[in-house]
This record gives structure tokens, sequence and C-alpha cells, in this order.
């Protein structure tokens, strides 16, 4: 847009500035005519002299002009691009090329033809250059911004492997904490198998998370209370009970309500915001509640949390890769969640406002029901 209305600009000033120059030819082509009428004029005398003088002065400006009487012959000529006499064939040809630039002049004496001035032919030159210097201009920029998305790409596949990282370091964690707990133990806790199982389904589907990326979503049934229960369910044993303790609690009507689509992508999109709600908390006594409901044919699940609240500056860009307010994070996790929802499941995922801590919104189209 920009591009172009720089060329509009450039071409405007050039077409103007060319009026301009044309409209002077014009007038001086006129003087020139009433100089060599002067010089005809039978009657010597001192205005034929000034005349000469003045004829000399227009002559200097270097217009390329050439006079013929109404008969068709040549009877006066100046600044041709040749050395020739008034009877030369050449001559009556060059009047015809002024005459495809420039309109004739015709008047008491017979006709002018007149072509445009150097300075003419200067600022055509220039519209040309400044035409140019545009076109090398959005080359360079077309060049400059596919660099940048090249450069953005890379930054993305490592965002995602931090990403990746990052999704597998929740279970790889908490292994780490079951395996202490058997060997500070005689006896393993009745429920260490659960939670040994539960850690290695999660790296399994972290890992077909990433196996996801790029493929066509699934389209299955899915229930959002399912799905926000298992999601819950899953981080609920694992985070902190005594210190800072943190609550996740579950408001949802059963199973439902019903959408269509991609449940590993789906899980992985509320994970993602339940795992930011987590670290909005860290550090900090605090709820999260999700809450699963539907309205205008759109199931939807709320992820609320009391904690800081996202800062005012951020909260338009906050889905944006890049932006976080976490401390050496990269702001993936929002960007991916609100890919999954809204290109793959034609959803929306939004921050709503909320007068303490972060309320976010994933709506998803309810499945038609069956007949």
């Amino acid at each position: 847009m920009l591009v172009a209305v720089l060329s509009g600009l450039s071409l405007g000033t050039g077409l103007l500035i060319i009026r301009h120059f044309k409209a002077d030819a014009t007038a001086t082509s006129r003087l020139y005519s009433g100089v060599f009428g002067g010089l005809n004029d039978p009657d010597p005398g001192s205005e034929a002299e000034a005349l000469l003088r003045l004829g000399e002065q227009v002559r200097a400006l270097g217009l390329p002009l050439i006079i013929t009487d109404r008969s068709g012959r040549v009877t006066a000529a100046a600044n041709l691009p040749f050395e020739a006499a008034l009877d030369d064939p050449r001559v009556l040809a060059y009047a015809a090329r002024l005459d495809r630039q420039n309109p004739p002049i015709v008047d008491a004496i017979g006709t002018v033809h007149y072509g445009p001035l150097p300075a003419q032919r200067n600022i055509t030159a220039l519209a040309v250059l400044q035409a140019l210097t545009i076109a090398v201009m959005v080359a360079v920029a077309v060049f400059a911004y596919r660099n940048a998305m090249a450069a953005q790409r890379d930054r993305l596949w490592v965002a995602m492997a931090r990403e990746a990282a990052h999704q597998m370091g929740t279970p790889l964690t908490s292994l780490q904490g079951w395996i202490e707990r058997v060997r500070s133990r005689p006896t393993p806790p009745a429920d260490l198998a659960d939670h040994l199982a539960a850690d290695a389904e999660r790296l399994d589907r972290v890992a077909r998370r990433f196996e996801r990326i790029g493929n066509p979503a699934k389209r299955e049934p899915i229930g959002l209370g399912a799905l926000a229960d298992r999601v819950g369910g899953y981080f609920r044993p694992r985070l902190p009970k005594h210190a800072n303790p943190i609550e996740l609690r579950l408001e949802a009507p059963g199973m439902g309500p019903t959408v269509v689509g991609d449940p590993v992508l789906l899980e992985w999109a509320l994970e993602s915001l339940v795992k930011n709600a987590i670290d909005a908390l860290q550090g900090r006594s605090g709820t999260i509640i999700l809450r699963v409901g539907a309205e205008d044919g759109m199931g939807e699940v709320r992820v609320i949390d009391d904690g800081p609240g996202v800062p005012k500056e951020i909260r338009r860009n906050i889905f944006e890769p890049g932006i976080t307010t976490k401390r050496g994070g990269w702001g993936i996790g929002l960007a991916l969640s609100r890919r999954v929802v809204e290109d793959a499941h034609h959803g929306t995922l939004l921050l709503e406002p909320a007068e303490r801590g972060a309320c976010f919104l994933m709506r998803i189209p309810l499945a038609d029901p069956v007949g």
C-alpha cells in the first residue's frame, strides 16, 4: 500500500512538472512566432532590433522549433538535432515528429511546430529514475521480507523444539518424583502404578502431538466435559499442596457438550492454557477453574485463574508468537493453542476481560445433533 502511494505521488509530481514545462514551451513558441513575424516585417526600425535580440534569447532556450507558412514551406527553424537547410525534406519530417509530441500552433503567420524544452526532457528522465528507484526499493523490501519470513520460520522451529521439551518436562519431572518415592519407602504407594502409567501415557501423547503438525486434523466426537476432566485429572495430583498450594476445580455438565475435532490437538490446546495458568500462579497460592458450557451453537471451555493477570500492554498481542510474560519463555504455547482452535477447528480462542486474574475462552462449534 505504501509503495503504491509513493509511486502515485512520484508519478503525479512528474506529470505536473511536465505539464508546466509543456505550457511554458507553448508560450515560448508563441513568443518565437512573434519574433520571426517582426523580423519578416519590411518596415525596419528599433522594433526589429529588439525583436532580433529577443529571438536570440528564445533561441538560447534550446527549444526545437520549426515555423511553416500557410503553404507548408519552412520559413524558420531553431535547435534542430541536425544541420540542414530550410528546404531540406528532413526538416518537414522532423516537424511532423514534433507534432506527435505537441499539437502545432496555427496563427496569422503560419504554423509553429515545437518540441520539449531540454528541462522537460530532464524532468521526464527524473520521473523514470524515480520509478526505477521505487522498483529497486520494492525489490529490496520483498527480499528483506522473504529473509525475515525465513528467519521467523527458523525461530518457530526452534521454539517448537523448546515447546516439545517443555511439554515433556512435566511428566519427566513427575516420573523422577515417583522414583524418589519408591526409593524412600520400603513399600511403594498404592497408586504409584497409576501415576507412572499416566506420565508414560502423557509422554506418548506429546510425541503424537508433534507428529500431527502439518497433517489434517481428525474429525471425531469429543465431549468437552470429558476433555476438561482428563486434563484436570492429570494436572491435579501434580500441583503444589503444601507451600503455596494451587487448587484446580472442574465445573462441567457431565461429559458434554459434544464437538467434532481432533482429541489429541484439542487436549494439547487446553493443556497449554492450564499450564499457562499454573505458571501465572507460580510462587503464590491460587485457584484454577475449568468451566465447561455451551452457547449460541458453540461449545465453550473457560480456563480461569486468580493470578496477577495479563499486563495491559500485551493483551492485544498475547496470542502472537514470541509474546510471553515468563522469564526465559518463548511465547509459543498460546500461539499454538490459537492455531489448533481457530485453524484446525474453526473456533475462537480469546482473552476475556476479568476483574482479577485471567480468563481464556475456547469456543468450538457444537456437533450436529444426530437425527
